[in-house]
């Protein structure tokens, strides 16, 4: 049974992904409810049939009490099979409705929308670009993720939970006292008149508060993660107490909004005691009336004053699931800030693999400079020829990462192109692009698993013994061997903990080097790939970059002179130009900038600051 309602719904399922989704609040919800739509239409007709019977059990207890009002036996006779069958219906149809429409809320809806929502999300959040990501904290971004979904399935919860059966309740009562005197229906019609300015009066402040309540959790998200995730930096120059004032006051601003959240409930919950008061004395004190006047039957006075009270009983609950509503739809919006915002670098229409023949590149007129109209780049032309392998260097801030950054298109170029055997890559998908570019980076952080996955991430349908290779090759196998987690998981299986903090410098990056070499692309990317090495690990791994150079089209970043004094060619860049281009011996012989460069070397470093 469960299973049957807990599969009515795939959350999986396929749907027409937008680089654009929704930007306001119900359109978004709407978007996401599409497979749900059914099951909700079911949902609210049960919520309504629920009401309908509880409001139909009180109008009967009326009748019963004045059933009671004749001799048993008589009563008995002639109404026993009715009250039997009453019994049977409480005890049977009654519980089946009441489970049908708790296993479509619990079953069929709480977990699946939830579900979709953080899964739909998650893809939407992983194909922004990388400058995206760059501009927000990543806690603040997974905190979003992560509580917008409850938040929303809350919403859906309190719809159908409470918003929907309320209405058909408040319908059923006023339909009741209706029946029993219509101007019984007068207070409860004024104090309903009044209960929705108090609702008006709470929602209108609920919402705002929430959002500002949320944004102000998610800010402390990202402040307490960022300390975390940067625990080296935080421990070596004893900033506890700073990370400390830096959170508290993040937690200070939540306390605040949290407070200000918290007096709209406690105004509300005391207008609501008041309000509650007028609806008691005001329909029982009239039933009561009419009944001292012969106008009303002691089984109307019953029923009204369990209709009243039951009513009282609910107002609270209906409150507060009417502010829980509002204030996770304040969340929701909240969430939407991350979730919902365009994608800002995205596949051109109808863009094809890229067609990769010989790795040739070029770069026409190509410039970047951040939105800042300086540096990045500026009108760079340059080729670079099917297996040619150019060292780059320059300054700090001379463009250098900037290149590569639009070579991956981790951004797109302000002005200029870059293509690829003569086809523009924003003409390509970027997945295709990616794919056929292999790169080292300086910063050589690895995900938080074993090793064998972030080896295979370079490519994940490779061999164990292709795997063991490469990690030979890279001067890593046998210290992968040596390696143990804190759960017992050794060798390959051990896994290598947050931004593979529980590795060495030295080790994160020959791991890093053994999955490009697994990935085997025919454009390679180096920067600072030996940056993390020293000098006798360094030596022996050189024969293997140069290896995993040949017949690939290669762009060297480095400042140690072994990596890049053999290159066929050597970029200055200064300023985001290309000042010098040569073989190490020309440009030595030009005595320009590399050839300071050269003469402030120290320890087999180019001391490009020391040119500045």
């Amino acid at each position: 049974m469960f299973r049957f309602f807990e599969n009515l719904i795939d959350p999986y399922c396929d749907y027409p992904e937008t680089n654009t989704p929704p930007q306001r609040l119900w359109p978004f919800l709407k978007d996401y409810s599409q497979p749900f739509k059914k099951v909700f239409a079911v949902t609210a007709l049960m919520s309504v049939i629920v009401a309908a019977v509880e409001i139909g059990l009180i109008h009967y207890m009326g009748r019963v009490v004045d059933l009671l009002s004749g001799e048993p036996a008589e009563v008995w006779q002639t109404y026993g099979t009715e009250l039997i069958f009453l019994a049977v219906f409480i005890l049977t149809v009654r519980p089946i409705l009441q489970l049908f429409d708790v296993l479509l809320l619990n079953n069929a809806i709480l977990p699946n929308f939830g579900t979709l929502i953080r899964w739909r999300s998650h893809k939407h959040v992983l194909r922004q670009s990388v400058g995206w990501f760059e501009n927000d904290f990543a806690g603040r971004i997974a905190n979003r993720i992560m509580q917008t979904p409850p938040a929303a399935g809350e919403v859906v919860f309190q719809v159908f939970d409470a918003i929907t059966f309320a209405l058909a309740y408040l319908v059923g009562a006023a339909l009741l006292l209706w029946l029993a005197d219509v101007r019984l229906m007068v207070p409860l019609l004024l104090w309903f008149a009044l209960y929705g300015v108090l609702i008006r009066w709470t929602v209108r402040r609920v919402g705002p508060a929430s959002q500002a309540a949320s944004d102000a959790r998610s800010t402390v998200t990202g402040r307490v993660v960022d300390s975390y995730s940067n625990i080296h930096s935080v421990k070596m120059f004893a900033h506890h107490d700073t990370e400390l004032s830096y959170a508290k006051e993040a937690i200070e601003g939540t306390r605040k909004t949290f407070q200000a959240e918290m007096r709209l409930y406690t105004i509300m919950d005391a207008a609501l005691v008041t309000l509650n008061g007028l609806l008691i004395v005001g329909v029982v004190g009239w039933a009561i009336l009419l009944w001292m006047q012969g106008l009303a039957s002691v089984g109307a006075v019953a029923a009204a004053t369990a209709l009243t009270l039951r009513l009282n009983a609910m107002t609270g609950w209906i409150m507060w699931a009417l502010t829980t509503f509002f204030r996770q739809l304040g969340v929701v919006a909240e969430g939407m800030e991350t979730i919902a915002q365009p994608i800002d670098l995205v596949d051109v229409a109808n863009a094809k693999p890229l067609d990769l023949r010989k790795g040739q590149l070029e770069l026409r007129d190509l410039s970047h400079h951040y939105g800042r109209g300086s540096g990045g780049l500026d009108k760079i032309n340059l080729m670079i020829r099917s297996g040619e392998k150019i060292g780059l260097i320059g300054r700090s801030g001379a463009g250098k990462s900037t290149l590569v950054k639009l070579l991956l298109r981790f951004y797109d170029p302000e002005g200029g192109q870059i293509l690829i055997d003569g086809q523009d890559i924003r003409a390509v998908t970027q997945d295709s692009l990616r794919s056929q570019i292999g790169m080292v980076q300086q910063d050589s952080a690895l995900l938080h698993r074993s090793v064998r996955e972030n080896l295979l991430y370079g490519r994940p349908n490779a061999s164990e013994s292709a795997m063991i290779e490469a990690a030979s090759q890279a001067r890593a196998h046998d210290f992968i061997l040596d390696l143990e987690d804190p759960q017992g998981r050794t060798g390959y299986d051990a896994h290598v903990g947050e931004r593979g903090v529980k590795l060495s410098g030295g080790q994160r990056q020959r791991v890093t080097l053994a999955r490009v070499i697994l990935k085997d692309a025919p454009i390679l990317v180096l920067d600072e790939a030996t940056s993390a090495l020293d000098s006798e690990v360094e030596a022996e791994i050189q024969q293997t970059l140069y290896g995993m150079m040949q017949g690939k089209t290669v762009i060297a970043i480095a400042h140690r002179l072994s990596t890049i004094a053999q290159m066929d060619r050597i970029l200055v860049l200064d300023d985001g130009r290309i000042v010098e281009e040569g073989t190490h011996d020309v440009l030595l012989r030009s005595e320009g900038l590399y050839a300071q460069f050269w003469a402030r070397q120290s320890g087999g470093f180019l001391n490009t600051e020391a040119a500045e």
